[in-house]
């Protein structure tokens, strides 16, 4: 039987957080209920929390465990944090439900600070499981019409993605879950093939200082699709 709990790896963001202590300041964006939030308090129970959240239910979750939430919508807005403020950030099963990777990477990019850790965990739309069922002609799972993600991942196109500003060190990358298997086989074939498992997972650093790269590439490259970058760098022209 799958453990879908699997699919979030809690260990995975616990291991990446035990590696990049001390902080002081942890943002989680699209931070749900606080899960992530709550296991970089158990690993360093002095730093600071804080959430990026717009769902009324998960706020009311956060504040009870004394989170700070702002509601801010990722793809829209800046985050309210000085430049290079953050010590660790953490996007783990969100950036699959955002069309706006360009602006909340600048986001995350300004607010990080130089040498801070950036945690992300995806759907792998190459694991095995999707990998079989593009081979049968079926749509793979992490990206169907009729879910809310609007993205799919892969290990090579997401580290490829983080190059388009050059500035991020890959420090870590693990999987978690691997379908259609029990946890007990799940477990070890996550780590022996984590190309292949359900949810793939980076650690990066950010290296050198930033520099707007992540909203000027859309418009450098001439991408037919309004992406929104920011009101004083107006978006493409051209629709998609």
């Amino acid at each position: 039987m799958i453990d879908r709990n699997l699919n979030y790896g809690r260990h995975i963001i616990r291991e990446f957080l035990e590696g990049s202590i001390p902080y002081t300041r942890v943002l989680d964006i699209g931070a749900g209920k606080g899960d992530d939030l709550e296991i970089a308090r158990d690993v360093n129970p002095g730093a600071e929390l804080l959430a990026l959240e717009c769902f009324k239910p998960n706020i009311w979750h956060l504040k009870r465990k004394d989170i700070r939430v702002f509601e801010v919508n990722i793809e829209r807005e800046r985050f309210p944090f000085e430049d290079e403020s953050i010590d660790v950030i953490i996007a783990n099963q969100i950036l699959e439900h955002t069309k706006e990777l360009f602006w909340i990477f600048h986001e995350v990019s300004r607010t990080l600070k130089q040498k801070g850790r950036l945690i992300i965990g995806v759907p792998n739309l190459a694991s095995l499981h999707n990998r079989i069922l593009l081979l049968l002609g079926i749509q793979p799972s992490p990206i169907k019409s009729n879910s809310a993600h609007v993205r799919g991942f892969t290990r090579g196109d997401l580290l490829r993605f983080l190059d388009t500003w050059g500035g991020y060190r890959p420090i870590d990358f693990k999987g978690s879950n691997f379908y259609p298997f029990p946890p007990v086989l799940a477990r070890p074939l996550a780590r022996l093939f984590p190309s292949m498992a359900w949810g793939i997972f980076l650690l990066v650093e950010k290296t050198v200082p930033y520099k707007d790269g992540f909203i000027r590439y859309p418009r450098e490259q001439g991408l037919e699709t309004n992406f929104y970058l920011g009101e004083d760098m107006p978006s493409h022209e051209g629709r998609s």
